[in-house]
């Protein structure tokens, strides 16, 4: 969790970055912002920073070749962190890598402000941070004045909105020789022929934590049972589902995962335990990581892929059922007609 009560934004250098495949042009300023009124400075924090508040997957840079210095954001922050150089020169040529690498005819022109903060807490601790940050989309806003017994009414176009920021970064200066600790925003150009602010700028990879651990694990498990089965087992829908609660339940209650504790608890079937197993370790092979066999579950990971385990069977357009416990308390028919039908068994009706 990412919180800024004990914050400061210490520098901040602006730049405007164009489309380079649309051969747009780019403005370096000549030097920082200075900013003097408290009141500007807290709306940017606000703007810059409140997005941050509820993100909890967590990234670090890296390189192909495993060799970080390479790595070119991880090398301007480094100089950023150790103060070797001027600030001001290296937001300049963060500004020239972010504009290489904005090739895409979908990428928008837009202001670049890249920030110095202290005293970002970070899981618990505080850590400088260097923030950067884009914006994109632009509003236009109306504006009320009193003017003598009346009101007045202008408007101020191009404008931002300080609760929408486009996209962010926030390098934390701990974690140096894993490539630091890195939270992502994003919320323009989500395509995947579009994403050269985490790949192509940042150059990043999920840090491979408890959350990312439990989120990827519930993430490879729901694949399996509404995918990875099919052709395999011969499984209801009801069953599925089935599983899928189980293994929600199983979640919620237990503080650390254990993949055998978790196959016979919640599959409790040989044949199904084994595929499980197999489409886990072909996984980590074609994504290159490792989910272990044990870890301690996030409660952000599990509140986040509850949202995304359905436990409703869909029967034509006519009916929705949601089945959130005993599946025996269902049945499957066919009459002789040939219709199909759900027998529900229940005790209290609400």
């Amino acid at each position: 969790m990412i919180t800024y009560v004990e914050a400061s934004l210490e520098k901040i250098s602006i730049h405007k970055i164009g489309n380079k495949s649309q051969l747009e042009p780019c403005n370096f300023s000549d030097k920082e912002v200075v900013i003097n009124d408290e009141i500007l400075k807290q709306l940017l924090m606000q703007y810059f920073l409140n997005p941050f508040e509820k993100s909890n997957e967590l990234y670090q840079f890296y390189h192909s070749s495993d060799n970080l210095k390479l790595n070119e954001m991880f090398h301007f922050s480094e100089s950023i962190f150790e103060e070797s150089e001027d600030f001001h020169a290296l937001t300049i040529s963060i500004a020239k890598h972010l504009y290489d690498v904005s090739n895409h005819p979908k990428i928008k022109s837009g202001e670049v402000y890249i920030t110095h903060f202290k005293q970002i807490q970070i899981e618990g601790e505080l850590f400088d941070a260097i923030g950067i940050f884009k914006s994109e989309t632009k509003e236009t806003y109306l504006k009320v004045y009193p003017d003598n017994s009346n009101f007045q009414v202008s408007y101020e176009q191009e404008a931002i909105n300080i609760k929408k920021l486009d996209k962010g970064c926030l390098i934390f200066n701990n974690y140096k020789n894993q490539g630091y600790l890195v939270s992502v925003i994003d919320l323009t150009n989500k395509s995947s022929d579009a994403v050269y602010w985490t790949d192509e700028f940042l150059k990043l990879k999920v840090r491979n934590d408890n959350y990312n651990q439990t989120n990827t694990a519930l993430s490879i498990y729901k694949n399996f049972v509404t995918d990875g089965m099919e052709g395999e087992l011969e499984v209801s829908k009801t069953d599925k589902i089935d599983l899928l609660n189980r293994s929600m339940k199983y979640f919620k209650e237990k503080d650390n995962f254990n993949l055998d504790e978790f196959a016979s608890e919640v599959i409790d079937n040989t044949q199904a335990i084994e595929l499980f197993k197999t489409y886990k370790a072909n996984y980590e092979e074609e994504y290159d990581t490792e989910i272990g066999d044990s870890f301690a579950i996030s409660d952000a990971a599990v509140k986040k892929q509850a949202r995304v385990f359905k436990s409703v069977l869909k029967l034509d357009k006519n009916f929705h059922v949601y089945i959130h416990g005993n599946n025996e308390l269902i049945e499957k028919g066919v009459e002789e007609n040939g219709r199909k039908f759900y027998k529900l068994y229940y005790e209290n009706e609400q």
